[in-house]
Formats: C-alpha cells, sequence, structure tokens
C-alpha cells in the first residue's frame, strides 16, 4: 500500500501517492542547520542534517558537535518505509513547529553522550535560490530548488554530560529537494568518461542587523552556471546584487580557504566581505563523501553511531575531506565606508580543476 500520511495534505505534485516522488531514483529531501556563538572567543558550532531518499526508501540523519578541537557526529539510518511525513531517524527528530519560520531538532542518544533540544526562529523570510541544474554530457547530475534563511537559536546541547545552552547563536538553515546523487553510485561510467569538477562556495553571514547570502557554482573555467548574491536588513526588503564575485586565497598545500573576500555589486550599492576562517568544520561528520554514512546507503532497518574526529589529525589532502564549512569572522564594508562585523561560514567544496584558483587536476593542491 502506497498511501502515507501525506495524502491528507494538499501537497501533491504527481497524480501519484505522495510516497511516489516522480521518476528518479536520485530524489531526495532535506533539511540542514547550522549554529554558533557571536560571542568574542566562544567558538562552539553545531550542525544537523536530516534527509529523505523516496526512491531508495531510505531516511538518514547526523547531528554535529565541535567543541574543544573535536567533531563530535552521530549518525542514524533506517528504513523509510513509504511515509515521508515521519520526520525522526532514531535519536533525532526534525519538527515544523511554523513553516517558513520556526523549527526544532531534537536529539536523544544517552547511550551515545549527546542530547539536545533546539530551536531556529528566522530571521527573514527565506530565499529561494536559483534552481540548480547541471548536467555531464547527457546525464542530470543535478536538479534542485533550495531555500535559505539566517535565524537565531534557542536550547540546549548536551555532550558526555556537559550541557551548554545555545539560547543567543546564529546561524543558517536550508531545505532542498529535487536530484543529486545519492546512495551507492551507478556502476556504468559515462561514456566519454569525464573527469570529475565541482567548484562551489556558499557564505551565509549573520550580522547584527543584517544577513548576507552568497553562493556560487563555478565551471573548470571558472565560469558561474549558478551563483546569487542578497543582502537583507533586518525588517526590510532584501537587495538582490547582480553583479558580485570572490576571491579565494588557498592555504598551501591544500584546497581549504586561510581567507576569501566577496565583492557584492557596484558604485554607491558596492559591499566587500572578507571572510577569515577561525577553524573548519567538516562536512564528513553530517555524511557529506562519508565512506560508510554517505547519504542514502542501506544502513537496513535502524543504525546508530557516534564518531569523534580531531580536527588537528585531518589529512586534509583526501577527497573526503575537501568539502568543509569553515567558521569565520566576516567584516563587510559599504561604499560609504561602514563596517559590519558578524560572523558566517564559508563552505568549499573545490575538486577538478578551476582556472582562477589555479588548480589544474582532480586533485593538486595549491602551491
Amino acid at each position: 500500500m502506497a498511501l502515507s500520511k501525506g495524502d491528507d495534505y494538499p501537497i501533491h505534485q504527481t497524480p501519484e501517492p505522495v510516497a511516489y516522488a516522480g521518476t528518479d531514483r536520485n530524489f531526495y529531501d532535506r533539511y540542514f542547520f547550522n549554529g554558533y556563538s557571536t560571542e568574542p572567543g566562544n567558538t562552539a558550532f553545531f550542525a544537523a542534517a536530516f534527509g529523505v531518499y523516496p526512491h531508495l526508501n531510505i531516511a538518514d540523519a547526523a547531528f554535529v558537535v565541535v567543541r574543544n578541537g573535536v567533531e563530535t557526529a552521530l549518525h542514524a539510518s533506517r528504513c523509510l518505509n513509504m511515509e515521508r511525513m515521519d520526520l525522526a531517524v532514531g535519536p533525532i527528530t526534525i519538527e515544523v513547529v511554523e513553516p517558513l519560520h520556526k523549527l526544532r531538532v531534537i536529539v536523544d542518544a544517552p547511550d551515545h553522550g549527546l542530547s539536545a533540544d533546539i530551536v531556529f526562529t528566522g530571521r527573514s523570510a527565506p530565499i529561494e535560490e536559483p534552481r540548480f541544474i547541471r548536467r555531464i554530457g547527457p546525464r542530470t547530475l543535478m536538479d534542485y530548488t533550495r531555500l535559505t534563511q539566517n535565524g537565531r537559536y534557542q536550547g540546549w546541547i548536551e555532550l558526555d554530560g556537559v550541557r551548554e545552552q545555545v539560547d543567543g547563536f546564529v546561524g543558517t538553515r536550508d531545505r532542498s529537494w529535487g536530484v543529486r546523487p545519492v546512495g551507492v553510485r551507478d556502476p556504468q561510467a559515462l561514456a566519454p568518461a569525464a573527469p570529475p569538477q565541482f567548484f562551489w562556495l556558499w557564505s551565509p553571514t549573520n550580522f547584527e542587523n543584517a544577513s548576507l547570502f552568497f553562493h556560487s557554482n563555478d565551471d573548470a573555467a571558472g565560469l558561474p552556471w549558478n551563483r546569487r548574491a542578497v543582502w537583507a536588513p533586518d525588517n526590510a526588503p532584501l537587495r538582490e546584487i547582480e553583479h558580485a564575485t570572490a576571491l579565494v586565497n588557498w592555504k598551501s598545500g591544500t584546497r581549504h580557504a586561510t581567507s576569501a573576500t566577496v565583492t557584492l555589486g557596484e558604485g554607491s550599492q558596492r559591499l566587500e566581505a572578507t571572510f577569515t576562517p577561525v577553524y573548519n568544520f567538516f562536512m564528513l561528520g553530517l555524511g557529506y563523501g562519508h565512506p560508510n554514512w554517505a547519504h542514502g546507503l542501506n544502513h537496513r532497518d535502524l543504525a546508530v553511531e557516534r564518531e569523534d574526529i580531531v580536527l588537528d589529525d585531518v589529512d586534509v589532502r583526501q577527497q573526503q575531506h575537501l568539502h568543509i564549512q569553515a567558521l569565520c569572522e566576516v567584516s563587510c564594508r559599504d561604499a560609504q565606508g561602514r563596517v559590519h562585523r558578524g560572523r558566517g561560514v564559508l563552505e568549499q567544496l573545490a575538486l577538478g580543476p578551476h582556472a582562477p584558483s589555479g588548480f589544474k587536476s582532480t586533485l593538486d593542491f595549491a602551491p
């Protein structure tokens, strides 16, 4: 039987029950959150992810805390049982309190030393990013929509018996749905073969009275195939910025930034934001590129595992460690010389050639 709880809501997108998401086996529907303090010297960071893969009949989730140089990740996966309205995977639950404004993340894993109860409240309405469509020859690699929203947090996280409040933390959440590679890789290689190439920057930032959003997907020549920039003051209309560029300074021997400058707009509308990393959070902890906990893998009925990653011990030259979010101090100067100071992340994934960065092969590194 394909009927599920979702069929009693007016949310159908095809003539079929909600359990069926079109025909592409790589269809997914996903939540993401990150959060961090704005207090000087407080470098605590957390992140959460929750994914549903209807055609694989899998749901998975992860919750991560960074404290004292250690990234602690809780991974969970289960059979979806064709019920997309059940937003719990083992000890990790997502609750939509008020759509497009307030959501709750609950973690209850005392056997793994991790619990949390966190509420996200949006600062303003979410923004819809341009539709992401990317093909390699005739094969569709990605086709999805994403909304992004900055917000504030209330609640607490308890790790190994030490509870810390997150009241006053800020951060970003996103929702994306559509098609991108999930589960086991397609065993049939592309014809003709194409070397891997993917360049991604994402830099949502929280200032005291405003938010900054910039992202860019570039091809090997450095030309953006998906880019957007938005300046969003609190309690005021957001401003779309047509012209935006990013200059990244790469750390020698890596594909991770030592700093980056994002320039938005021109003339009297110009903004220049400088990102200075505090440390790198590895997206591996949320399953991105993980050898065992990649998104959509089948772990049977229910599997839960804790993983502790010592940040200073990570070999950043390995491909699975390329994808990061750098917690950053951000300084933004406008055309009138006023400076806004805040915090944000600079997400980076640079795989394959990227001419402006000097990368020429699949995995060469900055000189």
